[in-house]
C-alpha cells in the first residue's frame, strides 16, 4: 500500500506547509515594515506558540513517558529551529528583501542537508549529486556578487542575505534532527515544545525593543499578518512539515523545499513590488538547479528512492 497517496499523505502535507512558508517571506516583511525585526519574530512564533497550546490542549493525547528525553529534544530543537532560525530571519528582513529570503533559504537548506549526508557518509557521492552541489555554490556565489552590486540595497541587502544563509543553516540542522526529534513523542506535542522553547527566547532578544512600539498607531494590515503568520506559517505549517519529515524523512522531506522560491517570487512581486537584478536572477537559476541536481543526483525522486 502507497502511503503516500490520500488525504494524510505526507507529501500533500509537505505541499500545503511549502505553500504557507512561500507566502509568509513577503508577510513577515510586511510587519517588519511596521515593528522592530525581534518584535516581528515574537509575534510569529508567540502567536504560534499560544495557538499550538490551544490545540494541544483540546487535541492532543494524554501525554506519555516515550523515550526518555523526548519532550527535552523538542524544546532543544525550537531553540535552533525557531530562535536562531527566526533571529537570523527577521533580522536579515530588516536589511534585504523577502525575495532574497524566499530564494536563499529554501534553496539553500536542501543543499546544505545533502551536504552534510554526504560528508557524514549516510548517503553515496555520486558524479550528480557532487555537480549538483559544484553548481549550487557557484549559484550562491554569483547571487550573492549580484545583491553587493544590487542599486536596490548594495551592501545592507548583502549583509541581509547572509543572515539569511545562517537561517538556511539553521534550518537544514533542524530538519535533520527531526526524525530524532519525533522519536517517542507525538508530532503535535513536539511542535509545541518546539515553538514554545523558541518563543521563549525570542521574547528575551525582543524585550528591549517591546517599549519602542506605538502599537496603537500600527496599521490594520500588521494584525492581519501576525495572524496569518502565527496560526498558519508558525502553528499550522511547523505541525504538518514535523509530520512530513517523519514520515519521508529529512532528505526527501527538504525536496519539497523547492517549491517555496516560486510561491514566494509572485508574493514578493505581487504584493510587495520587489525584483532582482540581472545577475541575483542569473544566480538564483544556476543555485535552483544546482540544488535540484544535489538533491535529485539527476534522477526523480522516485526512481532514486529505489
Amino acid at each position: 500500500m502507497d502511503t503516500r497517496r490520500g488525504p494524510g499523505s505526507p507529501y500533500l502535507l509537505l505541499t500545503v506547509t511549502m505553500l504557507l512558508w512561500g507566502s509568509a517571506f513577503s508577510s513577515s516583511k510586511a510587519v517588519v515594515e511596521h515593528v522592530p525585526h525581534a518584535v516581528a519574530a515574537l509575534l510569529r512564533f508567540g502567536g504560534g506558540a499560544l495557538a499550538l497550546l490551544i490545540a494541544l490542549s483540546l487535541f492532543g493525547g494524554r501525554a506519555t513517558s516515550g523515550v526518555p528525553g523526548s519532550g527535552w529534544r523538542a524544546a532543544g530543537a525550537g531553540v535552533l529551529g525557531v530562535f536562531a532560525y527566526n533571529g537570523f530571519f527577521f533580522w536579515g528582513l530588516s536589511l534585504a528583501p523577502s525575495l532574497d529570503a524566499g530564494v536563499l533559504i529554501p534553496v539553500m537548506s536542501p543543499v546544505l542537508t545533502s551536504g552534510y549526508l554526504l560528508v557524514t557518509g549516510r548517503e553515496r557521492a555520486s558524479a550528480g549529486r557532487l555537480a549538483g552541489l559544484g553548481l549550487g555554490l557557484v549559484g550562491a556565489g554569483v547571487f550573492f556578487l549580484g545583491a553587493g552590486g544590487s542599486s536596490g540595497g548594495g551592501s545592507t541587502r548583502l549583509a541581509g542575505d547572509a543572515l539569511f544563509l545562517l537561517s538556511a543553516v539553521c534550518w537544514a540542522a533542524f530538519t535533520l534532527a527531526g526524525p530524532r526529534v519525533l522519536a517517542g513523542i507525538e508530532p503535535l506535542r513536539a511542535t509545541t515544545y518546539a515553538t514554545c522553547a523558541g518563543a521563549v527566547l525570542l521574547g528575551v532578544l525582543a524585550a528591549p525593543d517591546l517599549g519602542r512600539v506605538d502599537w496603537g498607531a500600527l496599521p490594520a494590515g500588521v494584525w492581519w499578518n501576525t495572524a496569518y503568520l502565527a496560526v498558519g506559517a508558525a502553528a499550522v505549517a511547523n505541525l504538518l512539515y514535523y509530520r512530513g519529515v517523519g514520515a519521508v524523512g529529512p532528505a526527501k522531506a527538504s525536496l519539497m523545499m523547492f517549491t517555496v522560491p516560486v510561491v514566494n517570487t509572485l508574493c514578493a512581486t505581487l504584493f510587495m513590488g520587489e525584483s532582482f537584478g540581472a545577475l541575483q536572477g542569473a544566480g538564483a537559476l544556476v543555485l535552483l538547479a544546482g540544488a535540484v541536481l544535489a538533491v535529485t543526483r539527476g534522477r526523480l525522486p522516485g526512481r532514486a528512492a529505489r
